[in-house]
């Protein structure tokens, strides 16, 4: 089998599109590569953050759901996203960055021998920034080179994901023996998990914790993770492995963006196999990635119901410059 890559992307639920666009865009200074709607959902906006061209491994992707149930985080739940960041100065400077922009954090602190600073946003979303300056795997995004963090401190892909489950042992015989992943490491109820070239952006943390209530999912909490594969015949390999361990999946789903496959590995974690290419730079240009209303082919031909549906957000940064602080 074709090792999985790493952290392809990771997808949230929000109840405010536009908070969560000036949350992203100001304060952690990730790029919009990506306003689409939910593809099962057209009614609703999807939004992508990720580095400066939309690379595989950087993009924290958020469904807007105004109206629904806030989530609550408990076990069996995809708990915590991590962002890369270059240095552990760098998060010297996101510790005094988060205190003047009034963020709820930590402070710094460490685990698996690098240095952390976990936060929250408007809804309780649960992140870390982790720091690459001992990372010796899978090589990370680029800055948003536009943006308000100055380049040698900004996020430049995704980091570990964290999962906090019931059943461990479960899941661990689903995580070694059909995803392949490896188990290199251990400190106390956490198991750090690596996948393909491992490092931080190709590593899973999950929590052995029984004791918690059960997660409920809403806005606040993640709805899936998903992970790198190279191109279609590598995901149809995928696709027959899981099928040969009985493993169910979704089958084939072709995301416009990307070419996918979903599976559940354990009660309330929803895991997707995505492929690195097509990208997001296919329908609009690099100077103005994100400003647009973009529509996958087969909902073009809908565009102007999907834009009544949709409220009018603006997405304009190409116009504007920020000032790096």
């Amino acid at each position: 089998m074709n090792q999985l890559r790493g952290i392809h992307h990771v997808t949230a639920i929000t109840s405010s599109a536009e908070k969560n666009y000036d949350f992203f865009t100001n304060v952690l200074g990730m790029r919009l590569v990506k306003k689409t709607v939910n593809q099962d959902d057209i009614q609703t906006y999807h939004l992508f953050f990720a580095d400066d061209k939309g690379s595989p491994g950087t993009d924290m992707t958020f469904f807007d759901f105004p109206g629904i149930p806030k989530g609550v985080h408990g076990t069996n739940e995809i708990s915590k996203t991590s962002f890369r960041v270059p240095t552990d100065a760098a998060l010297s400077y996101w510790e005094k960055r988060f205190d003047r922009l009034e963020v709820k954090h930590t402070g710094i602190k460490e685990q698996f021998g690098k240095k952390a600073l976990s936060f929250v946003d408007f809804e309780d979303q649960q992140y870390q920034l982790i720091s690459d300056e001992l990372d010796k795997g899978v090589a990370p995004g680029i800055p948003w080179q536009k943006g308000p963090v100055p380049l040698e401190h900004a996020i430049r892909g995704l980091g570990p994901v964290f999962v906090r489950i019931s059943q461990f042992d479960a899941l661990k015989g689903i995580f070694e023996k059909v995803l392949l992943f490896k188990e290199t490491a251990q400190e106390g109820a956490f198991h750090l998990f690596e996948m393909g070239e491992g490092g931080n952006g190709a590593s899973v943390i999950v929590e052995d914790n029984p004791n918690l209530r059960q997660a409920q999912q809403g806005f606040g909490t993640v709805h899936h993770a998903a992970f790198r594969v190279a191109d279609r015949a590598v995901l149809d390999e995928w696709t027959e492995w899981m099928s040969q361990v009985g493993l169910p999946t979704s089958g084939y789903v072709n995301r416009h963006f990307f070419e996918s496959l979903y599976t559940r590995v354990a009660p309330q974690i929803l895991f997707e196999l995505a492929t690195d290419g097509p990208g997001f730079m296919g329908d609009e240009p690099y100077e103005t990635l994100g400003e647009k209303l973009s529509l996958p082919p087969f909902l073009e031909p809908k565009r102007a119901q999907i834009e009544k549906l949709v409220r009018p957000i603006d997405t304009m940064r190409s116009t504007k410059e920020f000032t790096k602080e």
